[in-house]
């Protein structure tokens, strides 16, 4: 007997891309609170935090086979309740070693539904013949926002972190059962290459100028996860819900950014959007840094999350118009290069917070957005070259 809600096939992406953010997004908000129980800095914070880093790319590199293995199907309905359970069991952690160790298996478990729902999301675009990936990671930034907004609540009550990520186990658990209890996976795209992609794909130039383009982008939508709440608590002396409130104003610009983000695409140039996005992001950036009050930062905020919406996926799209080799190759390459920098860079941040001040989370952004705004042209469509017969 199967149990959830008969939903179309896209539907049910969207669905996996809310509830895997929605559990993932839990605990960020409690940053501040979590923090102050260890009685750490924000270096070896930041530290503990690369546990899930480290976990997650192991698994994106490895666990490939072991889940064509098992199925789609039970990875996924296994994997999510168990990432809320993880991370409910990470709050115990009595000091940073320990905290990075709980989170090595969050991090080998949060990719294993990476490959999943990110595959599934392509071949469900491909079975019914229009784009969704846009807006499947507009729903995986509505997760974040809705976790943000629950956090903030259940932090100004005064419920500990322990009790809240607890709290979250079973309803996770109802909450993947309605909407991916009749989940099947999606049959692979007709033609595709079977040929395997190495594990470490060699970057080119072309593919360098591109992860300059996003690299931005990636850096300050983890900063704006990882310490936009703990950044509100030591600028502003904000309460709980108003610290909290800062990851759910990232995460939900991005979201609102995300679902218009391919018509902007369609009817402008990939190089127009992605300069305006860049410009509107150094914008934000700025403004954090100098907020002289409160609403100024969660301005500053807002931009961040609507400025790194859509600059990864343009970049993805472009290295797959490369034809220089395959184009599992180069998205591989970029992928791996890119979500290196967004699972670590913003972790480390925490030893510029540390010695600089929390501000300095954020304004190192700044530069990259300039290297960004100056490598924007690699997103250009590919001419195509056409034969001329005499």
């Amino acid at each position: 007997m199967r149990f959830g809600i008969d939903l179309p096939p896209q539907i049910k992406v969207f669905g996996a891309f809310f509830v895997y953010s929605f559990c993932m997004g839990s605990m960020f908000p409690r940053l501040p609170d979590i923090q102050s129980a260890m009685g750490v800095a924000e270096g070896q914070l930041g530290l503990a935090l690369i546990g899930s880093a480290v976990g997650t790319l192991i698994s994106l590199t490895f666990a490939g086979r072991l889940i064509e293995a098992v199925g789609y199907r039970r990875v996924l309905l296994c994997a999510v309740p168990l990432l809320s359970l993880l991370y409910a069991i990470a709050m115990w952690a009595n000091g940073p070693l320990m905290l990075f160790l709980l989170l090595v298996p969050v991090g080998l478990t949060i990719g294993a539904i990476e490959i999943i729902i990110n595959i599934e999301a392509d071949r469900v675009e491909h079975a019914i013949g229009r784009r969704i990936m846009s807006r499947a990671h507009a729903f995986w930034s509505l997760g974040f926002f809705a976790a943000g907004m629950v956090g903030s609540f259940l932090a100004q009550t005064g419920l500990s972190p322990q009790l809240h990520l607890m709290i979250m186990v079973p309803v996770i658990l109802v909450i993947t059962l309605l909407l991916l209890g009749r989940f099947e996976a999606a049959p692979p795209r007709g033609g595709s290459s079977t040929e395997e992609t190495p594990r470490l794909a060699k970057p080119t130039l072309a593919i360098m100028m591109l992860v300059g383009v996003c690299l931005s982008a990636m850096l300050m939508e983890g900063a704006g996860i990882d310490w936009s709440a703990i950044y509100m608590r030591n600028i502003f002396a904000v309460e709980p819900f108003w610290a909290g409130f800062a990851v759910a104003v990232v995460a939900g610009s991005q979201a609102f950014a995300r679902f218009f983000a391919d018509g902007f695409v369609e009817r402008y140039s990939p190089v127009t959007v992605a300069r305006v996005l860049l410009t509107i992001l150094g914008i934000g950036v700025v403004i954090v840094f100098f907020a002289p009050s409160v609403w100024a930062a969660y301005l500053g905020f807002a931009m961040i999350g609507i400025g790194s919406s859509a600059l990864f996926p343009l970049a993805m799209s472009a290295a797959a118009q490369q034809t220089d080799r395959p184009a599992a190759i180069n998205v591989a390459a970029l992928a791996q290069f890119s979500f290196t920098a967004f699972l670590l860079g913003p972790p480390l941040l925490g030893f510029i917070a540390e010695h600089y001040g929390i501000q300095w989370t954020f304004g190192v952004g700044l530069p990259l957005v300039i290297l960004g705004l100056a490598t924007a042209q690699a997103l250009a469509p590919r001419p195509v070259t056409r034969t001329v017969t005499p």
